[in-house]
């Protein structure tokens, strides 16, 4: 049997990233200036040549499959990198006013990219090439103007500025009918490796020590633990920021709780401290603090 091309076919990957980035057809069509019929065609398509599901349709909605959770944080990067060149080679400045910012995935999709668009409004002028990775910054060595990290926002060589609340809640698919905190000793945990202290945490500040907190499913991030919270596989500990929209239409829903906030452990907008900063990281910075502020 013939190798079939591990690469898939452009339009169609095209189609699933704005898809999965707005999570609405609608939307991905008038970005992409084509019908959603045909966005619904495309994505299609992507789903018969790798074989698996994407999205689910749900009241309310589209919700990204644990495939698709993961496939759109892969891609995500990929995308940025291509419109950068491309607009590199149109503009003649290879380069030029490029914004190149770094951030862990699941604040990149839950977060962060549903916003960008305001800042594209106001500065035309500024590309911002985004990439994902949990991995701790370091400006010495990697090619990026500016980052997002999570911690306690003290990091030597590093200017930062504190986002959004890291405020902790349980949260499940309303399926589940988890309505009392002791129902979680029968209840799957969905743990991200990028956070595994957090249940334990939680469970602490709920008075909750007789429930093993290691125990559970574990997720390279938080990204594919909402989405298995989303699909009913278990219980979530979530920032409550990073799933808001879930919240609201309904898919996820908080059963109980306390809110544990953790302060100032959470997610930060970092820069290199002793460096001269350009235009574009100083609008970046304003608008930042102008979406926090609300």
């Amino acid at each position: 049997m013939a190798r079939r091309d591990s690469l898939p076919p452009l339009n169609p990957t095209r189609a699933f990233e704005a898809t999965g980035r707005l999570l609405s057809i609608s939307k991905a069509a008038e970005e992409l200036s084509v019908t959603p019929a045909a966005v619904s065609r495309q994505v299609r398509a992507l789903e018969d040549f790798l074989k698996a599901p994407l999205f689910e349709r749900v009241r309310g909605g589209l919700v990204l499959t644990a495939v698709g959770a993961r496939y759109l944080s892969d891609l995500m990067p990929l995308f940025a990198t291509l419109r950068a060149a491309t607009d590199a080679v149109i503009s003649g400045s290879p380069g030029g006013n490029v914004l190149r910012i770094r951030s862990p995935a699941t604040f990149a999709v839950r977060w962060l990219i549903p916003r960008l668009a305001s800042f594209h409004r106001l500065n035309q002028n500024i590309d911002v090439q985004l990439t994902t990775s949990s991995a701790p910054l370091n400006f010495a060595q990697e090619d990026i103007d500016a980052g997002i990290q999570l911690g306690n926002g003290d990091w030597p060589g590093m200017n930062t500025q504190r986002l959004i609340p890291n405020e902790l809640v349980p949260v499940a698919a309303p399926s589940l009918a988890v309505k009392r905190p002791k129902q979680l000793d029968r209840q799957t945990l969905l743990h991200s490796l990028a956070r595994l202290d957090d249940w334990s945490l939680w469970l602490k500040a709920a008075g909750l020590t007789r429930i093993n907190a290691q125990r559970g499913m574990r997720y390279e991030t938080s990204l594919l633990a909402y989405q298995a919270a989303i699909e009913g596989h278990g219980v979530a500990i979530a920032q409550k920021a990073l799933v808001e929209k879930e919240l609201a239409d309904g898919t996820l829903a908080v059963p109980f709780g306390p809110t544990l906030d953790r302060g100032a452990y959470t997610y930060y907008f970092a820069w290199p401290a002793g460096k001269r900063q350009s235009a574009a990281l100083r609008a970046f910075r304003e608008w930042l603090a102008t979406v926090v502020r609300g």
